[in-house]
């Protein structure tokens, strides 16, 4: 049954976690108070989704496996994001790998929109309309339509949102949900069309294994702080790589991402204590943090508030 919704957040877990199909792990990497809108639109086969976020971010993906998906910018003026260190411009599309995380990370505000459909109907789709199947990608890539193909799509992909916003009855409308999906979906498989798409080198698959070596010790220690030289021991690679494998995919050093994600595990470990019986340096010291002065600092500039204010808030 086709339906849509729009919804506005201002906690990124909350809003993270409404993406279905993925599992999403983020870190906000400047201060501020963040603010996204998540623009959801099913038609009978095919989903999209539109996402406008406030703040830069650094998100590990982890897919179900059970669709194959696109991704590109909705905003043609904002700053390039990077998907797995692919820098996706203006005037391309990355297409997912469906068995392999991806991390994505953006620099500015952005803007950027997403489709996907089941691998079978995918094939399907592109038997019909280009006289071949199109098979799920199994490493991501990006690819560099043609102008008209991309221009086509944004624009159908935008009176999509737009009448999820004022008009949601209309796209709930059984025939109008059928022309809207066939007309995206042809738009799609144009894009995907091109034979020619930049091949992925051997390196860029052996940093993808690393960067999930990484992301599978950090899920075997989800409350813990990990340090430099135990992650390159459960990664099973040296810090040169590891350090070339994050500055790639990241766009920081593995130490900062590390620091980064003790950082937030002391916020969310203030948001869920009782501050009754519960001190500041306790928290910070199980999080490996032992310069106190320093962690308040560090605290209030990154989420804009004293260690103390996050831990008395009320949950």
């Amino acid at each position: 049954m086709p339906s849509s919704a729009v919804r506005i957040f201002t906690d990124p877990d909350a809003y993270f976690a409404a993406v279905r199909n993925l599992q999403i792990d983020a870190l906000i990497t400047h201060r501020g108070e963040f603010r996204a809108e998540l623009t959801r639109i099913d038609l009978h086969r095919l989903w999209t989704h539109r996402f406008d976020e406030n703040l830069p971010r650094i998100v590990k993906v982890t897919p179900s496996g059970k669709r194959t998906a696109i991704v590109f910018a909705a905003d043609v003026g904002q700053p390039a994001m990077q998907i797995n260190g692919i820098e996706m411009s203006q005037d391309q599309i990355v297409n997912l790998a469906a068995d392999w995380e991806w991390h994505f990370r953006s620099s500015a505000s952005c803007k950027y929109g997403s489709m996907s459909l089941a691998p079978e109907n995918l094939a399907a789709a592109g038997e019909a309309i280009l006289g071949r199947e199109l098979v799920r990608a199994t490493c991501t890539h990006r690819l560099t339509p043609p102008a008209s193909a991309l221009s086509r799509l944004r624009k159908l992909h935008e009176a999509g949102g737009h009448l999820a916003k004022t008009a949601p009855d209309i796209l709930a409308k059984p025939e109008v949900a059928r022309a809207m999906e066939q007309a995206l979906v042809e738009a799609m498989i144009f894009c995907l069309a091109d034979r020619h798409s930049e091949v992925v080198r051997s390196v860029q698959c052996h940093h993808a294994r690393v960067m999930r070596r990484l992301e599978e010790a950090l899920t075997a220690n989800p409350a813990a702080p990990l340090y430099m030289a135990e992650l390159c021991a459960q990664v099973g690679a040296s810090y040169w790589t590891l350090r070339d494998c994050c500055l790639e995919y990241l766009g920081m050093s593995p130490k900062r991402y590390l620091w980064l994600r003790r950082m937030n595990l002391a916020r969310r470990a203030f948001r869920d204590a009782d501050a009754e019986r519960t001190t500041v340096t306790e928290i910070a010291t199980n999080y490996g943090f032992w310069e106190l002065g320093r962690f308040s600092v560090a605290y209030r500039t990154l989420f804009g508030e004293a260690p103390s204010t996050a831990l008395r808030r009320p949950a």
